[in-house]
């Protein structure tokens, strides 16, 4: 049975990965350890059409430099595609924007954190229900994860069973149903991809307090977030099996 996994792209990365030819599908690819080629793209940012829910195993939606909180029209088609995929009971993972795409979709409010920017190497404090979670299992109490985001979820869904926070986020993962994940943080990234996000971010980082040559120093390997991306497609797997 042929494993067709969607990338639900909400736009581009930085330019200056951009330049390099890199942007959020080579990295999720990469992760997956799926063929890019294997695998579904589509940026319904740019008008680009949502393909047919029942040809697809499962989704991924991506981060994006564009805020939730400004209710883009193509949020509405995506929100209604995935309640649909959720219905059909298709394991769908939100990363970042997509995270507080499907907070946002399904009840929870997302704005920007009063806890400011997010940007770096960061550690996450996985909760007791990460425990006996089908995705989080078997993963340590505390995780290192790559992030850069101002907005976040800032109340969950009525039915979110939360996974994972920390002093700065405290909705960084949570689980809807059986099938559904959303995630702050960003299992793509390599330490080195954060790095370019630094820099990108630099000027306004500093005008935030923040310390850009500090968060450089601060960046480190991230394996257990990355690990997510293949069990991910364990998940989907065994769903398309059962």
């Amino acid at each position: 049975m042929t494993l067709n996994i969607l990338i639900v792209k909400t736009g581009s990365t930085i330019q200056p990965l951009l330049d390099k030819g890199l942007d959020f599908e080579n990295w999720f690819a990469d992760g997956l350890q799926i063929p890019i080629g294997r695998l579904f793209v589509c940026d319904p940012s740019k008008g680009e059409p949502l393909p047919d829910i029942e040809r697809i195993s499962g989704l991924i939606i991506t981060g994006s430099p564009a805020y939730v909180t400004d209710e883009a029209p193509w949020n509405f088609l995506v929100a209604d595609y995935c309640k649909n995929a959720i219905k059909l009971s298709k394991p769908i993972l939100g990363v970042c924007y997509g995270h507080q795409l499907l907070a946002w979709a399904l009840g929870g409010r997302v704005g920007f954190n009063p806890n400011g920017r997010e940007i770096g190497t960061s550690e996450i404090s996985l909760t007791g229900a990460a425990k006996d979670d089908s995705l989080f299992t078997d993963l340590p109490e505390q995780i290192s994860v790559q992030v850069s985001h101002q907005q976040s979820v800032l109340q969950l869904p009525d039915n979110a069973v939360l996974l994972a926070s920390n002093a700065i986020d405290p909705h960084h993962a949570y689980r809807i149903g059986e099938t559904t994940w959303g995630i702050q943080f960003h299992p793509e990234f390599t330490a080195e991809t954060t790095r370019a996000y630094i820099a990108a971010r630099a000027d306004d980082i500093q005008k935030e307090n923040l310390n850009p040559e500090a968060l450089i120093r601060g960046l480190r390997a991230s394996p257990e977030s990355a690990s997510l991306l293949p069990r991910f497609v364990e998940l989907v797997e065994r769903k398309q099996k059962s």
